[in-house]
This record gives structure tokens, sequence and C-alpha cells, in this order.
């Protein structure tokens, strides 16, 4: 019973936390994006804004793929019978 608790634990974890990252549509996430490189003194059709908003992007991507390892990095998996992982004592 408990290693089906441990295997179905960071399924339902990570799925709440997917569920909870998306708030705005991608047209709401790229005009945000938007207005804020040109807060940033962006011009419309510059490169800049181009590079501005390929940035924000990467970053974005980044921190999600850092949250996902992290948030897996502590929980053991099993493979049949098998342990791997970290021991929790």
């Amino acid at each position: 019973m408990m290693t089906r608790i441990h295997r179905l634990f960071p399924l339902v974890a990570l799925g709440a936390a997917l569920a909870g990252c998306q708030t705005l549509t991608p047209e709401q996430q790229r005009a945000a994006d938007e207005s804020k490189c040109l807060g940033y003194g962006f011009k419309r059709g510059t490169d800049g804004l181009a590079r501005c908003l390929q940035n924000i992007e990467l970053n974005r991507d980044a921190d999600a793929r850092a949250f996902q390892a992290q948030a897996w990095s502590n929980y053991p998996f099993y493979y049949g019978d098998s342990y791997y992982g970290r021991r929790f004592y």
C-alpha cells in the first residue's frame, strides 16, 4: 500500500502544480510580455523587442524545468520490486 502512495503522490502533486500554473491564455501572456519589454524601452517591430520576448520565454521555460527537476529530485521511484533514489530515514 505504501508503494502505491509513493508512486501516486508525486504525480498528483505535479498535476496540481501544473494545473495552477496556467492562469493566462497564450494571448494574455504574450501581451503581458510585450508590455514588459515595451516598458524596458524597446520599440515595436525592432530586433531588440524580439530578443526581449525570446529571453522572457526562455527564462520561463528554464524556470519550469528547474521547478520540475527540483520537485522530482527528492522522490524515490520503484521499478518492479527494486528501489531507486534517496532513502527517507
